[in-house]
């Protein structure tokens, strides 16, 4: 049982007293813009001593103290969160390709409410874009839901994937060309940006099918499973006994991201990464491995306790 505090009941009539009719309609808007079940944003649970263990025995203190390396890890108990450990979890980056996801979303919503309609070629350059980062085709993906609208979908209520008043979030303010930013983030400028905690939220409000229509969320985690490209995170898990990867990744020059949602017998997990160093990408691809191996053991509880922290 996570040990996340329970929301309150609503009010009983007997306690409402002299409140007024406008109090008690702003309430239920405050309920109707939240979203249900969504993923804390402090770390909880037991998985952050794990987190710390392998970050430690991988020698990657220094990058996380120096804030070149942000990582989010959800364990799963079947659709809820058991767990949420993080490093620089709040910390916004350069995230190459990975922000791709959110255009997937975009396309999906878009498809919902009826902006846009499905076509043999709308569902092609979705599927290239995410299963072989096809830049061209998320370029033409964006052209076709609407590049602003996008950037305001992302900042929608309830899910608020970029805050813009908090510590930002996943934003695609650029193609995924030489050209210019049309729209840079307001926070730090950067024109493909995220979050370790907003992706790691991404994917488990999509696991939980909270995004979309059942129609389009199957459709954006059958685009993002079986990936064309073999690094970081798939490289690490190839090495293990794994039911399915739905997964994303982004590499440009010393940037290397990744995200997954893991699916095994053994456990199921999100993990997210975001690095700035030459090294980022056999990082990713160690730290998948060894991840894994932690949260099999943790799940079927034959991890012994541990004190490591990093420092």
């Amino acid at each position: 049982m996570r040990d996340v505090p329970k929301r309150q009941p609503f009010p009983k009539p007997a306690l409402f007293g002299c409140w007024t009719l406008g109090i008690l309609l702003t309430l239920v808007a405050m309920r109707a813009d939240a979203v249900p079940d969504d993923l804390p944003r402090e770390r909880f649970g037991s998985t952050q001593v794990q987190l710390e263990i392998v970050l430690k025995d991988l020698g990657l203190q220094q990058a996380v103290k120096d804030g070149r390396l942000a990582v989010a890890l959800v364990l799963l108990d079947d659709k809820d969160a058991a767990s949420l450990a993080m490093v620089n979890g709040h910390k916004m980056l350069y995230a190459a390709s990975l922000p791709k996801i959110v255009i997937l979303y975009g396309a999906a919503v878009a498809l919902d409410r009826g902006r846009v309609t499905m076509s043999e070629s709308l569902a092609t350059n979705m599927d290239a874009m995410i299963r072989k980062s096809c830049n061209a085709c998320s370029n033409r993906v964006l052209t076709i839901i609407g590049r602003q609208w996008l950037l305001e979908l992302l900042q929608e209520e309830p899910y608020r994937f970029y805050e813009r008043d908090k510590t930002g979030g996943l934003w695609v303010g650029k193609d995924f060309a030489r050209s210019g930013a049309f729209r840079r983030d307001p926070l730090k400028g950067l024109s493909h940006a995220a979050t370790a905690w907003q992706v790691a939220r991404w994917y488990y409000l999509l696991n939980r099918g909270a995004l979309a229509s059942p129609e389009r969320t199957k459709l954006m985690l059958d685009t993002l499973s079986n990936s064309s490209i073999n690094h970081k995170f798939v490289k690490g898990l190839s090495r293990r006994k794994i039911s399915a990867v739905y997964r994303k990744s982004g590499t440009w020059r010393n940037y290397h991201a990744d995200s997954a949602l893991v699916v095994s017998e053994s456990a199921s997990y999100i993990l997210v990464a975001l690095a700035t160093d030459s090294r980022g990408g056999r990082w990713l691809e160690r730290l998948a491995e060894r991840i894994h191996d932690r949260m099999t053991a943790l799940a079927s509880e034959t991890l012994s306790p541990s004190s490591a922290t990093v420092d």
